[in-house]
């Protein structure tokens, strides 16, 4: 009866090492959840920032993997309704949150926009994931009140919820013709680059204080 216990014993730390194991050799995970502007509309998705940042974790020798969880079209609501989903899948160590511009081009009013972005944050900080914002502007013949409360909106969550912020994602890119697409609201391909450069160094410091 000793013997037969001391053996299911060792059978069930051996299943739990053999588990341990496994889950420490996983990659870690950057989930990317987002709008057009992440997936990659009208280009190839090789050329999209999101698969430019896979490349670049790759040269600088970090382990991570990025899932992008980007839909063209998403809303803020949308976003809500498929993150919990994407969280227990991934298990990401960072999210990267890039959402409600579409939000503002369907009028939505800002503190409704608010709301529903302060509800991504909390549930991936629930997750045990960090979080990186990506602030969006639109441009002010939407009326500049409106506008300015939409920008407004990244700032004051970063404050709030205590997460890092990149403040304007476009930086660069928005209202250069060169860098956009004819519609004159989606980058091109030659303004991939430069989106993950405006975003860049705050990832790397979140990568690094989590490893």
């Amino acid at each position: 009866m000793k013997m037969k216990l001391a053996w299911i014993l060792f059978l069930v730390v051996a299943v739990f090492n053999v588990a341990a194991t496994a889950k420490a050799q996983e990659k870690p995970t950057i989930l990317v959840l987002g709008d057009s502007l992440s997936a990659g509309y009208n280009i190839d998705v090789e050329q999209g920032w999101v698969e430019l940042l896979n490349q670049k974790l790759q040269q600088e020798g970090y382990p991570h993997t990025v899932i992008n969880g980007s839909i063209s079209g998403d809303t803020t609501t949308q976003g809500l309704l498929r993150l919990p989903t994407l969280l227990e899948q991934h298990e990401p160590e960072i999210v990267i949150i890039e959402l409600g511009g579409n939000d503002a081009l369907r009028g939505t009013a800002p503190n409704a926009i608010k709301r529903n972005l302060g509800k991504l944050i909390d549930t991936s900080k629930r997750s045990g994931a960090e979080v990186l914002l990506l602030g969006i502007q639109i441009p002010p013949n939407y009326g500049q009140r409106y506008a300015q409360a939409f920008f407004d909106n990244y700032a004051q969550l970063a404050n709030e919820k205590k997460v890092k912020l990149v403040p304007f994602f476009l930086k660069n890119v928005g209202g250069n013709d060169e860098l956009m697409q004819d519609d004159g609201i989606h980058p091109n391909a030659k303004a991939q680059p430069i989106l993950l450069h405006n975003i860049w160094p705050q990832l790397e410091t979140q990568i690094k204080n989590a490893g």
